[in-house]
């Protein structure tokens, strides 16, 4: 086992039977496997899952620890051995299919909040098929070919972040002097706060997924961290450091500032935006959200297509039909000489 981690297992079986637990997003309970028994799953009182850390890059836990890729686990349910790979926290024994989730004691995972999954599998996987059939461009037998495949519920970790920034800009932009276009520059200085903003703390967690779970987060839900509410789900923990995790929240920051910029200027026209920001307040905390992902297969090319666990909103890729896009084009051209034709001989021109 690795030095500072602990396995949760026996709060994850049935009180009733013994049986293998795994949450259940339909009632948000524990359900048994085995006689279907739903247990409530507690939480700490004292638990605050808005709380969050003061950045500070001297501070230790501002960095993750680095775990060893394979972590072999005893289940503590039948005694086989289950191996832990990569930056997984949460795996499925293969002899008993018994939930087993890792608990780091290290203090770099306090403060860890979740959003379990709202949103079943069945659910997901009508979403995800009915997004593959609304694609008019798509191959006729996409269709088919995702009907095949599965969705596979996993937690993705990100980090939050809340900011305030002092900036200092200069807006360059156009106004008309009669028939002429003179450039102007505007400068001045406002105040914004950000709250929030959702930064991946994981590689694999993609811009296909990221966007998606953006639109729907809502810090106002999340619950303290439970490993009950992984049972029965993969998970990732954090294996980024929050000097990462700030680089993605500059990008996005840097977006968002030049539009509030904007916006504070009450200009039209402008043509660019320069500026410079002091930012103090910085505060952070780990999170883990819910997404269903399909994977599947077309003409050796992968795809996947995510539905959030959150609220069900679903995307993601799909290959286009080159006849399908043709033959739409030379239907457009089609209606557009028809079009021509009608108009010339109405005898206006």
């Amino acid at each position: 086992m690795t030095e500072g981690v602990t396995i949760a297992q026996t709060d994850l079986l049935c009180a009733n039977c013994a049986g293998q637990c795994v949450f259940a997003p339909q009632t948000g309970t524990l359900t048994c496997l085995r006689c279907a028994s739903e247990h409530v799953i507690w939480i700490d009182p004292e638990a605050d899952p808005s709380a969050e850390q003061h950045y500070h890059p001297d501070l230790p836990h501002t960095e993750q620890p680095r775990f060893t890729r394979n972590r072999p686990h005893q289940c503590q349910t039948c005694g086989g051995e289950v191996v832990f790979l990569g930056h997984s926290i949460s795996e499925a024994c293969p002899y008993c299919e018994g939930s087993l989730i890792e608990k780091a004691e290290d203090e770099s995972y306090e403060a860890l909040g979740v959003i379990p999954f709202a949103v079943s599998d069945e659910q997901a996987q009508i979403n995800a098929q009915a997004w593959v059939d609304g694609r008019w461009a798509a191959p006729s037998d996409l269709g088919a070919v995702v009907a095949q495949s599965r969705v596979a519920g996993i937690y993705v970790p990100f980090w939050t972040f809340d900011s305030h920034e002092a900036v200092k800009y200069t807006v360059k932009y156009k106004v008309r002097s009669g028939k002429r276009s003179i450039s102007k520059t505007y400068k001045s200085a406002m105040s914004t706060q950000f709250d929030d903003l959702l930064a991946p703390a994981s590689p694999h967690v993609t811009p296909l997924i990221r966007d998606g779970i953006l639109h729907d987060f809502d810090p106002g839900t999340l619950r303290p961290f439970e490993p009950a509410y992984l049972a029965g789900f993969a998970a990732e923990f954090h294996h980024q450091s929050v000097k990462e995790g700030l680089k993605h929240n500059e990008a996005d920051k840097a977006l968002l500032l030049r539009n509030r910029i904007k916006m504070h200027s009450r200009k039209s026209n402008i043509t660019n935006v320069t500026y410079v920001t002091d930012t103090t307040g910085i505060r952070y905390r780990r999170v883990l959200l819910p997404v269903w992902i399909l994977h599947y297969s077309h003409q050796g090319k992968p795809m996947k297509v995510v539905t959030c666990g959150l609220r069900g909103r679903t995307f993601g890729e799909r290959p286009f039909s080159t006849l399908k896009l043709f033959a739409f084009a030379v239907l457009a051209s089609c209606a557009v000489t028809a079009f021509g034709v009608a108009w010339g001989a109405s005898g206006i021109f």
